[in-house]
């Protein structure tokens, strides 16, 4: 029967509890336990699908099609588990659940009210498919007091209740800040956070204190008495280097220990075996080389709205033994202005186009993307980066100098238009121009056929391959010969033809574009063979410089 290990926060946002929750968990699996992570989202959106990059970060995306928080990427990054659609959930899909029941009927007549309808529903989430596990962390999102997230705590307090307490731990995250002008830490806001906590019925059985500086015995004895915890299980979390020192610094400060003591585990089944993350941290701090990337986006200003990209660049270094400097680059100044392209990606040992929405930035994209084409620069395009290579190598090789997209609005030669329908393996999927934005996209993992003699297909080993898709529209497979004749090779198809998924090019040093997003699946001890082939291609170009 599974565990829960129930991951709450305080004080402040942004302390890490995604991170801390990947990290246990890894710990817990390098010690031979099976587990899985999931996430409850306070906010009312169904999913983070229709939200902006600047309000959420990116949107993870799990192989059966569901639409999630960044978080569920450092979760697989972490352990390797892939997640799925029962992994993270909202208020909005709650109470989007709890309605749609009401309308049929469903409650028989009855008040349809918070408790327990909505703290029912989070609890049969938190329980759901747990069979072949022995331990579930679950992180709430927000912070303690806020009211969007009473429900989630009143659920996992009537877990608590139901299941008790050899099955049920709780881990709250909290800030002790450092005061420069006292010198000192101060305690008394963590203090706060386990009281608002222990008001709503939940006493914390470990503490992990974000802070800046050591946390002196004195101090961490002061919190233990003040928050009724044992001083053992006030765990310290310094800043780190790398996020992949993390799981290291928690053992070492005994965070793993302390969770299965408080679930009753005294005598562990045996020592994680850490091997792998010290062979991780030993490449981060040991490079032997270094290379220039640069990301041309249209979401530059917030790095977390690339931040399975990032993290599969960085694993693009470690495979290679090399430190990665992304620079981002905002699509938007390389508009009508050459010169400007040029000063800038001069310096850049390969040029990286990722994925995005709408008009804004297209035509600094394109024009990165023949910087590359025309330098012999390693170029990757993802998504809508694979869709503006198309755009440009239509308007400057093949004499359509109108050359676009459909999502810009009309085009009188829509080189990329919106899918309307396509094969699953549930049968056809169809898609109307003016339905709805959330949920209505290609969605998830789908195959690709590579063809034998491609760049691509040596590169993954192999002429099937699965990879995850979130997009609304696909480059026109009509236009193909006419993009051929310029040289762009459709290496990779949708295994009935219709659907581009990679375009290279053979005479180019490294020039890739991909329909999927790679990134997604990329991880620390297994990274994505396209961003390892890329990177190695910016060292091979770092020695052309």
């Amino acid at each position: 029967m599974a565990r829960y290990i129930f991951i709450t926060g305080g004080v402040v946002s942004s302390l890490g509890k995604g991170l801390m929750a990947a990290s246990l968990a890894a710990l817990l699996q390098a010690r031979g336990y099976r587990v899985r992570i999931r996430k409850f989202d306070p906010y009312l959106n169904v999913d983070p699908g229709t939200m902006s990059p600047y309000q959420h970060g990116e949107v993870y995306v799990t192989d059966d099609g569901a639409e999630t928080d960044l978080d569920l990427g450092h979760y697989e990054r972490f352990t390797g588990v892939p997640s799925r659609q029962s992994d993270n959930i909202t208020s909005g899909r709650i109470y989007q659940t709890i309605i749609q029941r009401e309308r049929r009927g469903d409650y028989l007549g009855a008040t349809v009210q918070v408790i327990p309808h909505v703290t029912d529903a989070i609890k049969a989430f938190a329980q759901a498919e747990t069979d072949d596990l022995d331990f579930v962390l679950c992180e709430i999102g927000g912070t303690v007091g806020d009211i969007e997230s009473l429900p989630f705590i009143e659920a996992i307090r009537q877990l608590r209740n139901e299941l008790g307490r050899d099955q049920t731990v709780f881990v709250h995250v909290t800030l002790v800040p450092y005061i420069a002008a006292a010198g000192e830490l101060k305690t008394k806001p963590t203090q706060h956070s386990v009281r608002e906590l222990t008001a709503l019925g939940i006493q914390p059985d470990v503490l992990v204190c974000r802070c800046e500086h050591p946390l002196p015995e004195g101090e961490r004895a002061k919190i233990a008495l003040f928050c009724n915890v044992a001083k053992e299980a006030v765990i310290q979390a310094l800043d780190s280097r790398s996020i992949y020192q993390v799981p290291l610094q928690y053992h070492a400060e005994g965070l793993d220990r302390q969770v299965l003591r408080a679930f009753g585990i005294e005598t562990p089944p045996a020592s994680p075996d850490l091997g792998r993350w010290s062979d991780i941290v030993d490449r981060v701090e040991n490079p032997e080389g270094e290379v220039t990337i640069g990301v041309v986006g249209k979401y530059v200003g917030l790095p977390d709205a690339y931040k399975s990209l990032h993290e599969a660049l960085v694993h693009g270094g470690l495979a290679n033994r090399v430190k990665v400097h992304v620079k981002w680059l905002d699509a938007e100044l390389f508009e009508n202005d050459a010169e400007q392209v040029a000063a800038t990606l001069e310096p850049m040992h390969g040029i990286l186009v990722p994925g995005g929405f709408g008009e804004r930035g297209s035509e600094g994209k394109i024009a990165a993307v023949r910087f590359a084409r025309e330098r012999g620069v390693p170029f990757f395009g993802i998504c809508l980066g694979m869709q503006m290579a198309c755009i440009e190598g239509a308007r400057n090789l093949g004499g359509l100098a109108k050359a676009s997209t459909t999502e810009f609005g009309p085009t009188e030669e829509p080189v990329v238009g919106l899918i309307t329908e396509w094969m699953t393996a549930e049968g056809r999927e169809r898609r109307a121009a003016d339905g709805d934005l959330g949920g209505t996209m290609r969605l998830g993992a789908y195959p690709a056929a590579l063809a034998h003699n491609s760049v691509v297909s040596s590169i993954y080993g192999a002429t099937e391959i699965s990879e995850r898709h979130r997009h609304r529209y696909e480059v026109n497979v009509h236009y193909r010969p006419l993009l051929e004749d310029g040289g762009l090779m459709f290496s990779g198809l949708s295994p009935d033809g219709q659907l581009p998924e990679i375009v290279e090019r053979p005479d180019h040093p490294w020039f890739i574009g991909v329909q999927f997003h790679p990134e997604l699946k990329s991880k620390p001890f297994d990274p994505h063979p396209l961003f390892r082939s890329f990177v190695a291609a910016a060292v091979k170009q770092s020695r052309l410089v």
